[in-house]
């Protein structure tokens, strides 16, 4: 009768048994991570390095967060027992949470703690380690960074590793960047296939990082056979690298263009349409910029949810402040001046001192933050390190679209009609009926409208300060006397023109000799043509 009271009392012991010896391995690995963990804290540097590889490969799901709590300097020993802590400073406090296990132990004083110091090394180190740990658990977007960083530094060890972590991906950017990274750390691979194999991998990559792995190999290299394939492979880069170069200056060269362009297109109807010479036109774009920030500030007051769609009622409002500004200086000083070309330029310019001091006095001098707003923060990333932010290609289209209306308005509109025959024939267009004063306010608005609307477009790529108009002035007039006074069509060739020709200038001669050579270069060209690319034609300007 005690037989089955036996076999199931060897049943439990058994049972007991089992779970005993899959509890011990488990309780010893942990306790070996957590012993790894905590000399990280140790003085020695060798020390911590060593600790470091350990937490690396002990594969623990802490791992990573571990790692990367000490390369950004939130890991400290607690000093009373030496025991490593994840801590966040708040208050004058460090809110603890213990490295190995994660248990929140809450506010901490101060001098209960101490830092854990790493040097440069060990700093790369542990980037390497997490990148590392980041390819095998993190997600696509982490394994694909992860892989860009062990790009940046290969680690031999790393291979294998790379090799399970590629054939499992299936996510195309994170394979990619896993076959790059294997690629590298195969190019020190003792044997010359696998160097080969490398090489192959690498494809039609164009990336820089690339470029720079195979000149460092270049130089330790000894097969000739593979020494061959590094200079051709580093040839296809180099040509490819060049290519994607010419294309990023013609971005960039278009993007400078389109931002001479919103500059000179108010100006290209003050100067070019009336014949003033307007040097506070720069303020107006000041004023614009300005009003793109007080329309900022009001939605941040009023509107918070909304504060990411200030852009277009800054865009109107800035038209609008601008062009009555225009309005008012053209019915109080310029009228009075026609004629004088001499004396319009020194009224303007001590309206423009005027403004900036004025702007001083209501914003105070230092810069303001207008921000970008969701919509335009980012970009399109493309091979060879290009990069094409979100904000400078809405700029090239938001400044074509103004020379688009502009030209329709002139064109078609009776206003544009009626300003095109004052511009042609005073004298015939007063003698027709036009009130020839009204039409110049208006226009000399019109002018100072459109600088205004310019100035919130330059808000989102630059400083706003009351020096902001001083900075596009130059430019303007010689973008305006280069494409030709008073033609739109001529504003937009000169100033991609001078944009396109800057940005490939810069690269051999700098930005300061660039921008004397193409002021140079504009000099000469009037001497030939001094009616600029696109010249006028009419009576006024015919007599």
């Amino acid at each position: 009768m005690f037989e089955p009271l036996v076999r199931r009392g060897r049943l439990f012991a058994a049972a007991g048994l089992i779970l005993f010896g899959l509890a011990a391995p488990l309780a010893a690995h942990a306790a070996n991570f957590a012993d790894a963990v905590n000399r990280l804290g140790s003085d020695g540097f060798a020390e911590k390095s060593t600790a470091i590889d350990e937490v690396s490969a002990s594969g623990h799901p802490r791992a990573v967060e571990i790692l990367v709590a000490m390369k950004e300097g939130r890991l400290y020993v607690r000093l009373a027992d030496n025991v490593v802590v994840i801590g966040e400073e708040a208050a004058g406090a460090i809110n603890a949470a213990l490295a190995a296990t994660g248990e929140d132990l809450g506010p901490l004083a101060a001098a209960a703690v101490s830092q854990i110091v790493v040097n440069n090394r060990l700093r790369a180190k542990l980037e390497s380690a997490a990148s590392r740990q980041s390819v095998i658990a993190g997600d696509a977007t982490g394994r694909r960074k992860a892989a860009e960083a062990l790009l940046k530094a290969p680690i031999p060890a790393a291979a294998s590793m790379l090799r399970d972590a590629l054939a499992k991906e299936t996510d195309v950017a994170a394979k990619t960047a896993l076959g790059l990274a294997l690629a590298a750390v195969e190019l020190s691979d003792p044997e010359p296939a696998r160097r080969l194999a490398a090489l192959a991998q690498f494809g039609k990559t164009s990336n820089p990082q690339v470029k720079n792995l195979i000149q460092a190999r270049m130089a330790l290299e000894t097969d000739e056979t593979v020494r061959a394939a590094l200079a051709g492979a580093l040839q296809g880069i180099e040509k490819r690298l060049a290519l994607y170069n010419i294309a990023l200056n013609l971005f960039q060269g278009i993007s400078l263009g389109s931002v001479l362009l919103l500059a000179a297109l108010g100006l290209a109807i003050t100067f070019g349409v009336m014949g003033v010479i307007n040097m506070a036109h720069g303020e107006m774009i000041m004023l614009g910029a300005y009003t793109a920030y007080g329309v900022q500030e009001i939605f941040r007051a009023f509107a918070p949810a909304a504060v990411d769609w200030y852009l277009p009622v800054a865009v109107p409002a800035a038209f609008l402040v601008a062009g009555a500004a225009g309005i008012l200086i053209e019915r109080t000083v310029i009228r009075w001046l026609y004629g004088r070309p001499l004396e319009t330029l020194l009224a303007t310019w001590g309206l423009s001192l005027i403004l900036q001091q004025l702007v001083r006095t209501i914003f105070g001098a230092p810069n303001k933050e207008v921000a970008n707003p969701a919509w335009m923060t980012g970009g399109i990333e493309l091979a060879g390190g290009i990069f094409l932010a979100h904000n400078r290609i809405i700029i090239i289209v938001f400044c074509l679209a103004m020379l688009g209306v502009l030209a329709v308005a002139i064109r078609y509109s009776r206003f544009g009609l009626e300003m095109r025959a004052v511009t042609q024939n005073r004298a015939m267009a007063d003698s027709m009926g036009i009130a020839t004063g009204r039409i110049d306010a208006l226009t000399f608005g019109l002018g100072s409208g459109l600088a205004g609307m310019a100035g919130v477009a330059l808000s989102q790529i630059g400083n706003v300060s009351p020096n902001l108009g001083q900075i596009y002035i130059i430019d303007s007039f010689m973008v305006v006397v280069f494409g030709g006074v008073g033609s739109l069509w001529g504003t937009l060739v000169g100033a991609m023109s001078l944009g396109l020709v800057n940005k490939f200038l810069e690269p051999y001669a700098g930005a300061v000799l660039g921008k004397i050579l193409v002021l140079v270069a504009i000099i000469l060209f009037i001497q030939y043509r001094p009616r600029g690319l696109f010249a006028l034609k009419g009576r006024a300007v015919e007599n």
